[in-house]
């Protein structure tokens, strides 16, 4: 039988169906999916072995769970996913503002009703995605608008004295029966707003303008916090988080694999794009590769978190800069290049806070200072090392391509070189192919291109080669050469 046909209290009772309190529907839930290994948090990387077993055990220890970690950690995508363990569907009491449930209502409208009407009580069903309520705390945010207030309209129009409980509004908190309520940034919260949870969260009941109603609400709270905001904007009341069950910490990916699938999974790139654009996988270790440095950075406040959101805004503008270039060439793919990693300074100058020596850097500077360590530490891992300072006369891997700009005092690569015309003007260095090859000999015809163009930054990036912009494009040339143009 479908059990949302049913359509009066009778009618679950002769079901036999049994109400659990939401707490206890996620414990069972959560039992059942680790006994029948079925992951509720799919597409949540890196917390496998950290995160994610600390959730499960507050589920099971039926706490209430304070998120606490650095910004774009998934705290609320972690809370998010956890509807996926209440029960699909749930009875309440038909018309009930505070989902009553048929076998304890708790409003006086739902008593009411059962106490006129009995077995013939009228149910209707709450799907599991509507069991779901968040608020971002703000200084802004009221006891009316968390727990409730007398609503005048409501006495006046049904002709009750303020003295009656049928003239109250509820608010947020209780309309969140039995449901997950979420409190994004609890630390925001004022103090007294903070302090008209504690009831709520032990004893159950609640004071709207003069009235103590026993009101055991059944929620499960989900606070998230940002650790920062102890000392900047506020703190978490010391009797608030003592009624919290579980504090669990939050952390960024330990490793470039999880943070390429997180970014690749949630980046808005479209399969038109993808098709247009090919991404060689040793860019998608650059970028990565930035946030990291950014987290080891002396110019930005490491406090105020990397978010992954700046690896996955970078990957958009990564990819519509190599678009952009298709669209003004009229071509209809292209490869990714080197060029197209200065594209993605908007995406990282807008995400990162800056401390004084940064400021004084400017935020594109750092920008572009991380996409360089990035390029550096990516390219140690597949080329020899360079060293910046070497014995005379000894060899270099890099000897052969630094030899050719010693001749070549011009070599210029284009924003807007077509495919095939930027293949061209990189082939122009001959022994720049076959380093490729030598150290990566495995290398795809696809990827080729990407790493030529890879080791002449590299080379500048550790001063045997210059790069200069000029308004159509770079020009790569020998340290030597460009010392001497400029005198």
């Amino acid at each position: 039988m479908n059990i949302t046909a049913i359509k009066t209290l009778g009618q679950l009772k002769k079901e036999g169906y049994k109400s659990l309190s939401i707490k206890e529907e996620l414990r069972k839930n959560l039992i059942h999916n680790i006994q029948n290994n079925i992951n509720v948090f799919e597409g949540i990387w890196g917390y496998e072995n950290s995160v994610i077993p600390e959730l499960e055990r507050a589920i099971l220890s039926r706490h209430n769970i304070n998120l606490l970690g650095l910004r774009g950690q998934a705290k609320t995508r972690l809370a998010r996913q956890m509807v996926q363990l209440l029960d699909e569907w749930v009875p309440i009491v038909a018309g009930s503002e505070i989902n009553d449930d048929p076998f304890a209502p708790l409003s006086r409208f739902a008593k009411d009703v059962l106490a006129q009407k009995g077995d013939d009580t009228p149910i209707d069903w709450l799907h599991r995605n509507d069991r779901f309520s968040e608020k971002l705390a703000t200084p802004d945010v009221t006891v009316a608008d968390l727990i409730g207030d007398v609503d005048p309209i409501k006495a006046a129009n049904m002709k009750l004295s303020y003295s009656d409980e049928r003239v109250l509004h509820f608010g947020m908190i209780p309309r969140a029966n039995r449901c997950i309520f979420v409190i994004n940034e609890l630390p925001d919260l004022q103090a007294r707003i903070q302090v008209a949870l504690f009831n709520i969260l032990q004893e159950g009941d609640i004071q709207i303008r003069g009235f103590k109603l026993r009101l055991p609400l059944d929620v499960q709270f989900i606070f998230t916090a940002n650790p920062e905001d102890y000392t900047n904007r506020g703190s978490i009341v010391t009797p608030l988080k003592d009624r919290i069950g579980s504090q669990i910490l939050t952390h960024y990916p330990t490793d470039l694999e999880i943070a390429k699938k997180i970014t690749q999974q949630e980046a808005n790139i479209s399969a038109a794009q993808k098709e247009l654009v090919y991404v060689p996988a040793i860019a998608y270790d650059i970028l990565e590769q930035i946030g990291f440095e950014a987290r080891d950075s002396e110019f930005i406040d490491v406090k105020s978190g990397i978010s992954a959101r700046m690896s996955i805004t970078a990957l958009e503008n990564l990819i519509s800069s190599a678009e952009l270039r298709t669209l003004k060439s009229g071509e209809t793919t292209t490869s990714l290049r080197m060029s197209d990693f200065m594209g993605i300074i908007p995406a990282i100058t807008g995400k990162v806070e800056l401390v004084y020596e940064g400021e004084q850097e400017g935020s594109a500077a750092v920008a572009e200072e991380l996409i360089s360590k990035a390029i550096q530490s990516i390219f140690n891992e597949y080329f020899p090392k360079i060293t910046k300072i070497q014995r005379p006369g000894a060899a270099t891997p890099y000897d052969a391509v630094l030899g050719w700009f010693t001749n070549e005092s011009d070599f210029q690569i284009l924003d807007d070189l077509q495919e095939v015309d930027y293949q061209v003007q990189l082939e122009k260095i001959e022994p720049l192919e076959a380093l490729v090859y030598k150290h990566l000999p495995d290398t795809k015809s696809e990827d080729k291109y990407f790493l030529m163009e890879m080791v002449l930054w590299a080379l500048v990036e550790y001063e045997k080669l210059s790069k200069e912009r000029f308004t159509e494009g770079y020009q790569f040339t020998d340290v030597l050469g460009d010392f001497l143009k400029g005198i």
